[in-house]
């Protein structure tokens, strides 16, 4: 996430005000900064942090994972993210010396889903066994371990995968249909906060179509967002919602976020940051808004 950057705007020239309109955001760290700037154009702000930073050592999962791989009970690893294996590494690393994981590793298959998790293993001297061949999906994942001679047959086999974000539920349940033993490894440099009520209650309100414009100005408030409203079965009614409300999103990263959860950005500012997000925001979403629901 950028600064706050953008420099002065009048809020009140015309086509840059967001009055009137119901603007969610999910930022954490700098909510009361957000919700000032949403202000500032009019908007009526509701915030809903969406993650808290976790300490390196509060990853008890990655520790079992690092237990089981040293014990070598495990007889392949699939790496899903990038972001997700370099925290992985860095997070095994205050605990067990580098040269021991690396060993550890060379003694099973190392899977990859896709050139991102590949970069990262290449980085730190991993040998890859399989990667996943374009697009990189987890189909085409699993059609590539479905033909991989040293992993077959999948049946009896302990497999762990590393997850960043929500779980890949299609790719665990195809491991396991398949006979594998999975093992998920969730690792997390953001978990949810700590009071997640703000955002069960944004959530209730994108389902009943009463907010207008939703600013994310992270991947992971999107993947945080759309966990806890899958704990409560309401993923669809997300989509649904934000079908008819403008959604902001600060750069690609983000906006890849919310494409893996079927959710489609309306605008990116020209520069990533904060307050030049909430002003083009503020410029273009009325337009936006009548556009989409007039579509719908």
């Amino acid at each position: 996430m950028g600064s706050m950057g953008g420099g002065k705007h009048d809020p009140t020239r015309i086509g840059e005000s967001l009055a009137d309109l119901r603007v969610a955001t999910l930022e954490s760290r700098r909510a009361e900064q957000m919700v000032k700037l949403i202000e500032n154009y009019g908007g009526v702000a509701v915030s809903a942090p969406a993650m808290r930073e976790v300490p390196l050592e509060d990853n008890p999962a990655a520790f079992r994972f690092a237990e089981e791989l040293l014990a070598g009970k495990l007889d392949a690893v699939i790496f899903l993210t990038g972001v997700g294996t370099r925290f992985l590494f860095r997070v095994l690393e205050t605990k067990y010396p580098h040269e021991r994981l690396m060993e550890a590793l060379g003694r099973l298959e190392v899977v990859a889903r896709g050139p991102k998790p590949v970069a990262v293993l290449r980085e730190w001297d991993v040998a890859i066994g399989l990667a996943a061949p374009e697009p990189n999906t987890w189909r085409d994942l699993l059609q590539a371990l479905d033909e991989h001679t040293p992993l077959l047959p999948l049946q009896g086999k302990r497999i762990a995968v590393q997850e960043y974000g929500v779980p890949n539920r299609e790719l665990m349940e195809g491991l396991q249909t398949r006979g594998a033993e999975t093992m998920p490894v969730p690792v997390y440099q953001w978990a949810l906060p700590e009071d997640v009520g703000p955002l069960r209650r944004v959530i209730g309100e994108i389902a009943e179509g009463r907010i207008d414009v939703l600013v994310i100005t992270s991947a992971n408030q999107v993947h945080n967002l759309m966990r806890v409203a899958g704990e409560n079965g309401l993923e669809d009614a997300i989509r649904h919602g934000l079908e008819r409300a403008v959604v902001a999103s600060v750069g690609p990263i983000a906006t890849e976020a919310l494409r893996e959860h079927g959710i489609s950005a309306d605008l990116e500012p020209s520069r990533p940051k904060m307050g030049q997000l909430v002003y083009e925001t503020a410029q273009k979403a009325k337009a936006l808004l009548e556009q989409k629901r007039r579509a719908g």
